[in-house]
């Protein structure tokens, strides 16, 4: 993925931007407080929940459309796309909840869309055309009703909203100071725990009261986790902190002074925190005891950094910007695989129920590795290329 997001375009017209509403759709709703950016949202159908459409993968393609791919029928059954023409770009990923599939776009927009048909259940528009926001990086966390998402405006701040999602309206928002917060916030004992600049928040989930702040030497840049006890987070440059919910430091580990900025790859099993840390000549994968911050292994990488980690079962996969495709033991931090593609990925790495098969996004098309022939087969071939290509997303449907 390339590490810089390409110019957007801050400043444009909104025209119609959610298109025509049905006779039976609810009017307009606007909804704005003293701490909060505008959210317009259109109500199109009543949410309900769906069945699964377990046969499809959910493409997020690097051009911004979504689209469901039928795996056995090798065919498209539906697409939606942001309403602004000018935001052609995946920046930020899905969730599925009760077969909802709720997905943000870079310019604002955020949909909740039915997985069987692509039929929208709502649209929210976070912004407005004075104070443009853009969702980057960004995967929205559904829990007790809400939709949490964190944005970026050109006003030089952030924000954190909770949606409703019933329809999409705005329930809280919080303004934060600082220019840029482009990490998922976690969801945590109905606590919200978001970062800023050198702050770390929690927020009561339900009300959006700030229940802690902390404030740190150093930008704090990594994605939050939780091992079900503590929220661990890392800085943007060589520290990883473990928190309690009230925000007390419980112990921090330094890793190497030449390395930094671990970003969102970090995820937590059994008690362990497992995150990469990138370097001008070598990326190292740590393992670090949760309940006492203590080194448990350490795996350099030379020559190379790693885009991407991912925990499936009890190994750890990932790849790199050479295009190198890895897996190592947790136990151990041993390389169980590893294997030079010819294919660059783009995307996360999906796991079907085969073992021997895995899946990527690459610029031409998804790929659907065999592990064991080492075969990189193109499941699904674009028919166009863009010659920027920041990311995309899959999920299997399941």
């Amino acid at each position: 993925m390339k590490r810089q997001l390409i110019t957007f375009l801050l400043v444009f017209a909104v025209l119609d931007m959610f298109g025509q509403v049905p006779a039976a759709a609810k009017p307009d709703k606007t909804v704005s407080n003293t701490k909060a950016e505008t959210v317009v949202n259109k109500s199109l159908r009543p949410l309900k929940k769906v069945s699964l459409d377990e046969a499809s993968i959910l493409i997020y393609d690097y051009d911004g459309s979504l689209f469901s791919y039928d795996l056995e029928s090798e065919s498209i059954v539906w697409t939606v796309k942001a309403a602004d023409s000018f935001t052609e770009m995946c920046a930020n990923k899905v969730t599925i909840a009760d077969g909802v599939v709720y997905v943000p776009f870079i310019n604002g927009e955020i949909l909740a869309v039915d997985n069987q048909t692509g039929d929208i259940f709502w649209k929210s528009r976070l912004g407005n055309v004075t104070d443009q926001i853009v969702l980057k990086d960004q995967t929205p966390i559904i829990q007790n009703g809400k939709l949490y998402i964190t944005a970026q405006n050109q006003n030089q701040s952030s924000n954190l909203y909770a949606l409703n999602i019933k329809d999409g309206s705005l329930a809280w928002s919080y303004k934060f100071e600082t220019p840029t917060n482009d990490i998922p916030p976690l969801f945590f004992g109905n606590k919200i725990f978001t970062q800023s600049g050198m702050n770390v928040y929690s927020f009561d989930a339900n009300t959006g009261k700030v229940l802690n702040q902390k404030t740190f030497e150093e930008v704090m840049s990594g994605q939050p986790i939780t091992d079900g006890e503590n929220v661990f987070i890392t800085s943007e440059k060589n520290t990883l902190f473990a928190l309690s919910p009230q925000l007390d430091v419980v112990w921090q580990f330094k890793f190497d002074e030449n390395q930094y900025n671990s970003k969102e790859r970090i995820v937590s099993k059994d008690n362990n925190i497992y995150f990469a840390a990138q370097g001008s000549t070598t990326t190292s994968i740590y393992a670090v005891d949760s309940k006492t911050g203590t080194q448990l292994w350490k795996t350099d990488i030379s020559g190379d950094n790693i885009e991407y980690i991912t925990r499936e079962n009890d190994n750890l996969w990932g790849y790199t910007r050479k295009k190198k495709l890895f897996e190592l033991d947790l136990s151990n931090g041993e390389i169980a695989y590893e294997l030079k593609l010819t294919t660059l990925p783009v995307s996360n790495i999906e796991f079907p129920n085969d073992d021997n098969l895995l899946y990527y996004y690459c610029d031409a098309g998804l790929i659907q590795f065999d592990l064991k022939e080492k075969d990189e087969n193109v499941y699904y071939m674009r028919t166009s290329l863009k010659e920027d290509i920041y990311s995309a997303y899959l999920k299997i449907i399941r």
